[in-house]
């Protein structure tokens, strides 16, 4: 992650000048944009079965709330 001494801050790659010049002051911080390079790798498998996870969580807390709604009639 650049970061720029005289600016005291992080930034994000995205955030930075085309030449990897920090936006605020022009100091070179970071990659020139067309050497930074995107990563294509999948997503982790922890992120995966937390997706998981919450898919699950939600839905039974739908379910418990068609349930809620059906005995209130």
């Amino acid at each position: 992650m650049p970061w720029c001494a005289e600016c005291d801050r992080f930034y994000n790659p995205n955030s930075l000048q085309a030449d990897g010049t920090c936006p605020t002051c022009g100091r070179a911080v970071g990659e020139p944009e067309k050497l930074r390079k995107f990563s294509d790798e999948p997503a982790p498998w922890h992120f995966k079965v937390l997706l998981v996870a919450v898919v699950v969580y939600l839905g039974y807390r739908l379910y418990e709330v068609v349930l809620w709604g059906l005995q209130s009639l």
